[in-house]
């Protein structure tokens, strides 16, 4: 088995800050969808500029819209076709869409 590459303090440092960052920054977006300050149609804008934003998993987005949970965001991914572990950045336009209409 492969082993993980050795970093020096300074790069293990940098990359825990930069996780860190992309848990804050997806924090906050599921929050502000939570509370309807951010359409979903907005977040794909603005996931197209920003890759923390594009890492995040649609499962917890679904989850995160008013209304929705864990339960109701599986079957919605299910009946519009979308695998459990995809993140934004890889949906298809229909999916993207199908999306859209679902939360409009």
């Amino acid at each position: 088995m492969a082993q993980p590459p050795k970093l020096t303090d300074e790069q293990r440092r940098k990359a825990l800050e930069k996780a860190a960052e992309a848990r804050r920054v997806r924090a906050e977006t599921k929050e502000l969808l939570k509370t309807g300050s951010l359409r979903l149609s907005e977040l794909f804008v603005k996931a197209d500029e920003n890759e923390l934003l594009a890492g995040l998993k649609v499962e917890s987005l679904i989850a995160a819209m008013p209304g929705t949970g864990k339960i109701k965001a599986k079957r919605l991914m299910e009946s519009i076709g979308i695998a459990e572990n995809r993140r934004i950045r890889g949906l298809g336009d229909n999916q993207k869409e199908a999306l859209l209409a679902e939360f409009s």
